[in-house]
């Protein structure tokens, strides 16, 4: 007696058309629930970014004062911005405030760095209190400044007094104000260098460190030959940002000297604020803010490309 085969079910490894069309309805409705959750984020971001950019760009080709209808204008506002003195002034204020400020605050924070990078009682409490000044208001360190700096009651011109030094004029002289701009900006902002070369300087291999002092090294050799290559990419994106940072000074001008003495401290953002809120020349300020843009953009995109090329030869 023959028994009939067994009929099997053919196993195949497509999945059932119900399962997969379950699968996908569900992963379509977690895409709908994350971009609900990031939608107001995403929306918040480009109406303050994107389309404030595109406006300004609009207007940095047209003539408008804020009330009466805009006039096309071309490219009259590039052309009067590359023969504006008043520009070229400020531009040349920024650039000289970006030459001490920048290298100074590296210098600075890695200094720091190193004093704060040890085991010793009490270091929590000293690395906060070099933070502190980085989350202080503009307007906190513009009150400080003018109640250290003042030629008339400041406590610098007080104490050089009772050292028989002569008073200086500080923010009221034309040769000094961009110096006390620059102190005091290394004041705020040095702790964010501070910080940024205290995570690097962490995480350098401590046993690369031992090995340097076996073979005889001394501190300064350690430091020099071991941990300042494993600096460079730091320190590049410190010098950038702080470069940015640099370039976009407005706060701290406004918060004390208004871009006196006469123009001394104007700096080119500055000038765009004073262009367009105050003159209300709103086309040609959108035009010099532009134009500020393609400037640090292109010393950005140079700056970075030469960095890579250094990496990649110290690697070699």
């Amino acid at each position: 007696m023959t028994t009939p085969a067994l009929r099997t079910r053919p196993t195949t490894d497509a999945e059932p058309p119900r399962t997969g069309r379950r699968r996908r309805s569900a992963a379509a409705r977690e895409g709908l629930a994350g971009w609900g959750f990031v939608a107001p984020a995403l929306a918040v971001v480009l109406g303050l970014t994107i389309f404030p950019g595109v406006w300004a760009l609009v207007l940095s080709f047209q003539r408008w004062d804020g009330f009466s209808p805009p006039s096309f204008a071309g490219i009259e506002n590039y052309q009067d911005l590359a023969t504006d003195a008043s520009a070229l002034a400020a531009a040349v204020h920024t650039l000289l405030y970006t030459v001490l400020f920048v290298p100074a605050s590296l210098l600075l924070g890695l200094a720091l760095a190193v004093a704060l990078n040890r085991r010793i009682r009490f270091i929590g409490l000293y690395r906060t209190a070099i933070f502190v000044p980085f989350v202080a208001s503009a307007a906190a360190t513009g009150i400080l400044t003018t109640y250290l700096f003042s030629p008339q009651f400041g406590i610098v011109n007080n104490v050089l007094r009772v050292l028989h030094v002569p008073p200086q004029g500080w923010l009221e002289d034309r040769s000094e104000a961009m110096v006390v701009i620059v102190i005091m900006s290394l004041w705020g902002q040095a702790a964010f260098t501070t910080v940024i070369y205290l995570a690097a300087l962490q995480d350098v291999p401590g046993d690369v460190l031992e090995a340097a002092r076996i073979d005889g090294a001394n501190n300064w050799q350690t430091f020099w030959r071991v941990v300042w290559p494993q600096l460079a990419p730091v320190t590049a994106f410190v010098g950038i940002y702080q470069t940015l940072q640099a370039v976009q000074l407005f706060d701290l001008v406004y918060a004390t000297t208004r871009g006196g003495p006469l123009d001394a401290t104007q700096t080119i953002v500055y000038y765009l604020w004073k262009t367009a809120f105050q003159n209300l020349q709103f086309g040609y300020g959108s035009a010099i803010a532009y134009g500020m843009f393609f400037v640090t953009l292109t010393a950005t995109v140079i700056v970075t490309v030469v960095q890579r090329r250094a990496g990649r030869k110290a690697s070699r």
